[in-house]
């Protein structure tokens, strides 16, 4: 009988071992509040670069071209169609073309994109940003003609 009451008693002080350094431990940490509680993070203000290129687009473009939806998705398909990323390419121009809006401004775009990649610095991300978007309001953009002393090499006197 002796045994049987060490064997409890044991059991006893193994498993308050157990479960107080548990519960002491979880005493020590503040509650964890519940998901519905927890704060949600401050929506920051839009960038008001953002907004000021989808205004600038409206006010430059007439119809669908110019709508904000139209804008983000169609200059989104062509910097991935000038990155060779043509699976997500075509499969944000499905969603253009749900949106309804014209799917020959992509392909004007894209040409303009082509026409004057000389002035894309493929080092830098914003390079690229900033001639889609220029492409994108003005797709018939014209670069302006080479000046008259490039164009003519200067003579060189030989005696």
């Amino acid at each position: 009988m002796f045994h049987r009451v060490l064997s409890v008693a044991g059991g006893l002080c193994l498993a308050v071992c157990l479960f107080v350094p548990g519960s002491a431990f979880a005493q020590n940490n503040p509650p964890n509040p519940a998901p519905d509680q927890q704060a949600a993070p401050a929506t920051a203000a839009p960038d008001q670069s953002k907004v000021d290129e989808y205004a600038e687009a409206q006010r430059a473009l007439n119809g669908p071209a110019g709508n904000p939806e139209c804008v983000w998705l169609g200059r989104r398909v062509v910097s991935l169609l000038w990155r060779d990323d043509l699976d997500t390419a075509f499969r944000h121009l499905d969603l253009y073309d749900r949106f309804g809006c014209p799917s020959g401004h992509i392909q004007a775009a894209f040409r303009c994109l082509v026409q004057h990649s000389n002035s894309i610095d493929p080092k830098a991300a914003d390079s690229l940003n900033g001639r889609v978007q220029t492409c994108w309001i003005n797709p018939t953009l014209v670069d302006p003609p080479p000046a008259a002393s490039a164009a003519a090499p200067a003579a060189t006197a030989t005696h």
